[in-house]
């Protein structure tokens, strides 16, 4: 039985939530002494051990996969665990005001995805919000430059995450007409952590020898921003056009730099909240007015 909500209030609830859960993995991030691949790897690999119990309840749906879908949830998993080793190696370098402003580039990369895999093609309000966003994820590039190179080493590796991670949900976007969002989430995130833990041998990066914190914050990872954040999202789907459920990318800059902040000490500079403050209206203007078409 499909779950259900009773009034849009819980809906409207639930949502901001998500953007409350997802913001909070820069700080987690911030806060971890490990290396970047081995907190993605444990992040996901403990989400999916939180998800087990449900297994046996969705033994079916897992039996039918076909061997095509089973590839595309490979690719996706693989896509999403680049997306994190990618992100969370820019919040080495950059401030966690910069790498989650250029996050918010991700519905104009989807949109691109979009017009050159399913063939729709954008408005002009799609393009002139694209436009918009595009000049202000340069320009703070382009003051990080001036701060250091390290900075916009970090915006860089952030934006990359970006094409990472739309790349996963354009396949999600198919494959989520076919399987439910547990089966989803449940193989995405055990594919991206195998090709995480693949990396971590490669790269001759320890599975062990963390203290008690590091695991902390691993489970923290695993529970707040992945369950309560990546699989809400994805969950809200049935209850929320895509276009709604993808604005909660706007959010997570805004409440991630306030926590960053307060708890990280980072201050924020002029230029990141111009900037932001372009790259936001972009995006808002892009989603709000947009509209996809099929392509002649």
């Amino acid at each position: 039985m499909k779950p259900t909500l009773k009034n849009r209030f819980s809906i409207e609830l639930i949502y901001v939530l998500g953007i409350v859960a997802i913001s909070f993995a820069a700080i987690f991030v911030k806060w971890s002494q490990a290396e970047v691949s081995a907190i993605a790897m444990y992040r996901l690999f403990i989400t999916d051990l939180l998800l087990v119990p449900l297994l046996w309840k969705y033994r079916i749906e897992f039996s039918k996969l076909t061997l095509r879908q089973l590839g595309m949830l490979f690719v996706s998993g693989t896509a999403l665990g680049l997306h994190f080793l990618l992100w969370m190696a820019s919040l080495r370098f950059t401030t966690v005001a910069s790498s989650t402003v250029i996050l918010t580039l991700e519905p104009i990369i989807v949109m691109l995805g979009s017009f050159f895999l399913f063939r729709l093609r954008s408005n002009r309000a799609m393009r002139i919000g694209m436009a918009v966003a595009i000049t202000g994820s340069l320009a703070i590039s382009m003051g990080d430059f001036t701060l250091s190179g390290s900075a916009l080493v970090g915006d860089i590796l952030s934006f990359l995450s970006v094409i990472a991670v739309s790349a996963h949900l354009l396949i999600g976007k198919r494959m989520r007409e076919w399987t439910s969002a547990y089966v989803y989430n449940f193989c995405v995130f055990a594919f991206a952590g195998i090709f995480l833990a693949v990396y971590n041998v490669v790269s001759g990066i320890p599975f062990g020898g963390y203290s008690e914190r590091e695991w902390g914050l691993f489970l923290l990872l695993a529970l707040i921003p992945t369950l309560f954040g990546h699989y809400l999202f994805n969950w809200l789907l049935k209850y929320m056009n895509a276009s709604a459920v993808s604005m909660a990318v706007l959010g997570e800059p805004v409440v991630a730099s306030i926590l960053a902040w307060q708890l990280l000490n980072e201050r924020l500079t002029t230029l990141q909240l111009v900037a932001g403050v372009f790259i936001i209206a972009g995006v808002w203007v892009f989603i709000r007015y947009g509209k996809e078409t099929d392509r002649d």
